[in-house]
């Protein structure tokens, strides 16, 4: 699809930004391991085990969409609509031509996939903003004029498909907002330019849920006010929308306008390590949870002692059935490097669900320190009040929360979960 459409200056940056989505991620990266999945339903669950029936599903390949199959589905409602192959051959009733394929999440695999694909990125531009495990944009105003944008959005596609062997839509437009939703028009395998001067036209007739910093619940009160596209976003009286919305009604109607001047910078240092696992079933043996929460912990000590990080907090997080999450954590007085302290702490947040039933269990320490500093005296731990921040709360979150991504939730700027298809597990790191 040719994404230069006609239209008059609207006096957007002249900025070139490309925005990378990789199409299906965690699916495509199964594939790649597994080449024999290629054109196969295929739906990737977080808190899922083979053969069972509990979890989420972290991503559906646009094959299982089409059974009705999206992310955060539960996995029990997936398997209505798409029963598993391998099921097909003890159960007459189930029609293996109806069926498809069911894979665990690996978090670990994913990253290293998508460490490939970063270091093209930064190959290919001076500036990168990592913003997921599967997307980043790229500030190329230095290397790219728009004569050769879309030359170059289908080298970049080329490269990370030939190199590292999965599938990218590309968008590059002017500004942050444009080119984000352009890598979204033509999925999958997309490229969309848009050019400075098309970039309102461009979004004129498109659903209103598609500009930027609109969720579903926005979306539905702007549609209850007569905005049903992002043309009649840019239409409407900012100040209505202000009285309606606050401060973020102005913005939106700034970006529906296409007027968005923020510059591409590269995101900082995680806020927090995280790592979990699965039981095959849920479990109340009291000793099996303790030994799976201390190889967590000093796994997550491990991995924060490789990045150089200290930490001010130690958490953890357990699934019970059917799928509620919970989370505990503990304050320290400061910042420490400590692997013992890290599972003393995760055992004890652990006391409170020993006799119950759990599903999974995760490890996180956050509040990261990067720098320097000498790390706090832990003797100001052991006389830390309860009451600090987080401890003892009891918190109940979406699926994605606990982990080193971003957790997506209604307008914060980033989308909502079922907008992108897939739920992000992990920070592009």
């Amino acid at each position: 699809m040719d994404g230069r459409l006609p239209g008059v200056d609207d006096g957007s940056p002249e900025q070139v930004i490309c925005h990378v989505d990789m199409d299906c991620f965690y699916a495509a990266c199964e594939r790649l391991r597994e080449p024999a999945l290629e054109g196969e339903p295929l739906v990737v669950g977080m808190g899922y085990e083979s053969g069972e029936t509990h979890g989420a599903v972290a991503t559906a390949s646009y094959e299982a969409r089409e059974f009705g199959v999206e992310s955060a589905m539960a996995i029990s409602q997936a398997l209505d609509l798409l029963p598993r192959k391998v099921d097909a051959v003890d159960d007459p009733e189930i029609d293996p031509e109806v069926a498809g394929f069911y894979r665990t999440v690996d978090l670990d695999y994913y990253e290293s996939v998508a460490s490939e694909v970063k270091e093209i990125l930064h190959d290919t531009a001076d500036t990168v903003r990592e913003v997921s495990i599967d997307e980043a944009y790229l500030d190329v105003t230095g290397t790219v004029d728009w004569e050769s944008a879309r030359e170059f959005g289908q080298e970049l596609k080329d490269r990370i498909e030939d190199e590292v062997g999965v599938v990218a839509s590309v968008g590059v437009a002017p500004t942050m907002s444009a080119a984000k939703i352009a890598s979204d028009h033509d999925k999958p395998d997309g490229l969309v330019v848009v050019e400075p001067g098309d970039v309102r036209d461009f979004l004129a007739a498109l659903d209103v849920a598609e500009v930027h910093n609109v969720g579903p619940v926005t979306a539905r009160e702007l549609r209850s006010m007569g905005v049903e596209t992002a043309g009649d976003l840019a239409d409407t009286d900012p100040e209505r929308l202000e009285d309606r919305f606050g401060e973020r009604g102005r913005e939106i109607w700034s970006y529906a306008r296409g007027e968005d001047d923020r510059p591409v910078e590269p995101v900082g240092k995680p806020k927090s390590l995280s790592r979990e696992s699965a039981f095959t079933e849920a479990t109340d043996d009291g000793e099996h949870k303790r030994e799976r929460v201390r190889a967590l912990a000093g796994d997550v000590a491990e991995r924060a002692s490789s990045k150089d990080a200290l930490y001010r907090t130690i958490g953890i997080k357990v699934v019970t059935p059917p799928f509620d999450v919970h989370t505990r954590a503990k304050s320290l007085p400061g910042p420490v490097e400590d692997a013992d302290l890290v599972e003393e702490v995760a055992l004890d947040l652990l006391t409170e669900f020993r006799d119950d039933e759990v599903r999974k269990v995760g490890v996180r320490v956050s509040n990261l320190d990067f720098s320097d500093a000498q790390q706090a005296s832990l003797d100001g731990f052991e006389g830390a009040s309860a009451g600090d921040a987080g401890a003892g709360r009891r918190e109940n979150h979406s699926l994605g929360e606990f982990e080193d991504g971003r957790t997506e939730r209604e307008d914060t700027g980033e989308e909502t979960l079922g907008s992108r298809g897939q739920t992000s597990l992990g920070e592009f790191e």
